[in-house]
């Protein structure tokens, strides 16, 4: 026969393991602590950067344009380009420029040609183009990303096809 005590204490060593068990499982799911000097930032996921650069592509077709679009997320590196077909050699680079140039200063790139009237060394920065065709994409009024296109014969087209790629973001 088993004694009190040695029942008392198995009842016990399973309820310290049972516990320790669920504090386990507790501490494994429970969010990290956020460190001091620290923040976090919002990112585009490639599914939502595929479905804005195809929506600007597929607008720029539509209206008969050959152009190339670039998604840049927001440190400015690019996270994919898609180069229509006919689309000459320049609008690569470009729309990538475009896009880091909107990100940058979070503002369409129109917008921004403007602004070097008042400071015309902007355009000396390394990778920036100061053409009208980048459109950032925003969260919270901060830029996570921008969209360029570039390769229409107007600044204006390749930004409305820019915007249609920041459009599909939000269906």
């Amino acid at each position: 026969m088993i004694s009190t005590r040695t029942r008392i204490a198995a009842a016990v060593a399973g309820l310290a393991a049972v516990g320790a068990t669920t504090v386990g499982a507790v501490s494994a799911t429970a969010a990290p602590a956020t460190p001091k000097n620290t923040f976090q930032t919002s990112h585009l996921t490639i599914a939502a950067a595929s479905t804005a650069a195809q929506a600007a592509l597929d607008a720029a077709t539509k209206a008969g344009q050959r152009v190339s679009v670039a998604v840049v997320d927001r440190d400015g590196n690019t996270v994919l380009t898609l180069r229509g077909d006919g689309a000459g050699p320049q609008s690569y680079s470009s729309a990538q420029q475009k896009a880091f140039t909107a990100v940058s200063w979070n503002a369409k790139t129109s917008e921004l040609a403007g602004r070097l009237q008042q400071a015309p060394t902007l355009k000396d920065i390394d990778g920036t183009l100061f053409l009208a065709g980048a459109v950032p994409v925003t969260a919270g009024n901060a830029p996570i990303a921008a969209i360029g296109v570039a390769g229409a014969p107007s600044g204006a087209q390749d930004e409305a096809f820019a915007q249609a790629g920041v459009d599909a973001l939000g269906k």
